[in-house]
């Protein structure tokens, strides 16, 4: 076990944990942000993203000891009222069905646009691929990417 102080959603966290465990596990586990959801464990479905210092990363596969004093944020960071403009978006277009996928959609989206605040339908597809929705709402994520494009 180390102690590691991490700054998630602007405020630093101290958490005792093994170097190895997944960053997953510490904000789900320890620091009860439960918004990050557990899909495959691989990296491959979307379901864990979160911003490491902006980008769009998998928590299930970042150890807590690779963070250092990197800037993490979660869904519940993104925005304090739910007022992101990718969240509004994602409500204004009707984007969940089951909803379990979005968190990981919507982190992808907004790391996205702040990249490239005027994306192609091209490189829409691209930056969103590997987020994969079981539902299969691809269409109306696209729409809602470009609508929270636009404010």
């Amino acid at each position: 076990m180390a102690t590691y102080t991490l700054n998630i959603n602007g405020t630093k966290q101290e958490v005792d944990v093994d170097p190895s465990t997944p960053m997953l596990w510490v904000l789900r586990d320890h620091l009860n942000l439960v918004g990050t959801k557990y899909g495959c464990g691989i990296a491959q479905c979307g379901a864990c993203t979160i911003h490491l210092n902006g980008t769009a990363t998998r928590a299930c596969m970042l150890t807590v000891s690779s963070v250092g004093d990197q800037e993490i944020t979660t869904i519940e960071g993104l925005s304090e009222e739910g007022d992101h403009p990718v969240q509004k978006a994602w409500l204004e277009v009707d984007v969940p069905q089951c909803g379990y996928c979005q968190a990981g959609q919507i982190m992808t989206a907004s790391a996205l646009l702040e990249k490239n605040p005027n994306p192609t339908d091209e490189e829409i597809e691209m930056a969103m691929n590997g987020n994969i929705c079981r539902c299969g709402t691809y269409t109306r994520i696209k729409k809602a990417v470009k609508l929270a494009a636009k404010s």
